[in-house]
């Protein structure tokens, strides 16, 4: 496959792809803080607003089934550009929604985008930052995603706080700033890559990455999924918590406090991106189970604001850590022509159960005391996290071992020199000829130790 010429991947081009995934997720959260108003203008359960938030969970999900496949084979604007047509279509029917089946629809197409998003999206912003600076171009990935995710509910919370009619100001600014990335999508430097004439697989299939890559991205799901799920409850079910098990019911209070839990998720990124990945698995999984513990506390046993919001933000760090530590092993561990497949694959890991269990969730608070409910949720979450905290930390231990005298060290270049090759068939494995340097994208100093 061609890539992207030097001269023209930047930090310009990359922030620029960048901004094409934030505002994807802005669209997805905004509607968080008006969920409870929706609910009660329009008379629907608990258990309807979770196949609200699950709608999006299956346009997502059907989304990320083809987007990673057709973005690796044909090119990241064949899938970023319709994603973010469908985000501009969802904004107008979020903008004239009148009832929960404008709502449903609207969700759907929102999921489609952010699947758009977290693969071609993700991938343009690393593809096109500078070659000696990939891990930056991982880095800002996560962080526009979460940075986004964030956005998105402070406007609508303080909007939904100071607005009689906050529905049109805020789908209408969100609108305009769709439309606006649509265009900046159209622009990127993205050619098309050369298709080999190689067997064509099917698009429509699970999306996987080769198989001795396999390990790495199983790590990296071990630890976003619990950090995701844990987030997508406080946006799903969130204001019903403070509505109902806190007797806070504020839009603002809902919208500031999904905010936190992102800035929290994109400033954790920053601040500890100094550490190795290994260590970022770790705190990932641990931030999950602490948020689990203090939620449970929450609604059992001290059902007041604070310790939501720390719970909340907890989350918020879990997601953050489990999503770079991700990203990086993808970026360090899976050739590039599957980098998007690999984002596919890992969000699909991520986002089933963080549907699943919200939705669950919401329909058993009909039929259980609310404490119970959330108890139940919070208990699989913290056995979810504390399983990978253990199984992955063990199985990330042999990285670490000093090797034998005479043996080959497991992380030297030419241990990994079957992993990473640039996109030029040429260079992959079996064919003849020498493998410059550059083909191997960092060293794993970077990766995991």
């Amino acid at each position: 496959m061609a890539t992207t010429s030097t001269d023209r991947k930047g930090l310009g081009w990359c922030l620029a792809a960048a901004s094409t995934v934030t505002a994807v997720f802005v669209l997805s959260n905004a509607p968080t803080p008006l969920y409870t108003r929706w609910q009660a203008e329009w008379k629907f359960t608990s258990g309807t607003l979770t196949i609200v938030f699950g709608a999006y969970m299956v346009g997502l999900i059907g989304a990320l089934l083809v987007t990673g496949k057709l973005a690796d084979r044909y090119g990241r604007k064949v899938v970023l550009v319709p994603g973010l047509i469908a985000a501009v279509t969802a904004s107008g029917l979020f903008l004239s929604a009148t009832n929960v089946m404008w709502l449903l629809a609207a969700r759907l197409l929102a999921g489609a985008a952010v699947g758009a998003a977290v693969t071609a999206g993700m991938s343009a912003t690393v593809d096109l930052a500078p070659e000696h600076r990939r891990r930056t171009g991982s880095m800002i990935a996560s962080a526009a995603m979460v940075f986004g995710a964030g956005l998105g509910p402070l406007l609508s919370g303080a909007l939904t706080q100071l607005i009689d009619t906050p529905q049109s100001w805020i789908f209408g600014i969100v609108l305009a700033v769709t439309s606006l990335t649509l265009v900046i999508a159209i622009r990127l430097p993205l050619p098309r890559p050369s298709v080999d004439d190689g067997p064509v697989e099917r698009l429509w299939s699970w999306p996987s990455v080769p198989h001795p890559n396999r390990r790495e991205l199983a790590w990296g799901v071990a630890a976003f999924a619990p950090g995701i799920t844990a987030t997508s409850f406080f946006l799903s079910l969130g204001p019903t918590v403070l509505a109902d098990g806190i007797d806070s019911p504020s839009p603002l209070l809902a919208g500031a406090t999904a905010c936190g839990m992102f800035l929290v998720a994109t400033g954790v990124q920053f601040a500890l991106a100094h550490l190795r990945t290994r260590t970022h698995l770790a705190l990932s999984s641990s931030a999950a189970f602490v948020s689990m513990v203090t939620l449970t506390a929450t609604v059992t046993v001290s059902p007041t604001p604070a310790l939501f919001v720390i719970a909340a933000l907890l989350a918020g760090a879990a997601q953050g850590l489990g999503q770079l530590a991700a990203l990086t092993l993808i970026g360090t561990w899976i050739p590039s022509h599957h980098g998007a497949e690999a984002n596919a694959a890992l969000n699909i890991a991520g986002y089933i159960p963080a549907a699943l269990l919200p939705v669950g969730t919401g329909y058993l608070i009909q039929f259980a005391s609310f404490g119970t409910a959330v108890a139940t949720f919070t208990a699989i979450v913290m056995a979810c996290s504390l399983t990978a905290l253990i199984t992955v930390r063990v199985g990330t231990a042999d990285h670490l071992v000093s090797p034998t005298p005479g043996s080959t060290p497991r992380n030297s270049a030419e241990s990994l020199a079957h992993r990473r090759y640039d996109r030029d068939p040429t260079r992959l494995p079996g064919v003849s000829g020498p493998t410059p340097p550059s083909t191997l994208v960092r060293s794993s100093a970077e990766g995991l130790d």
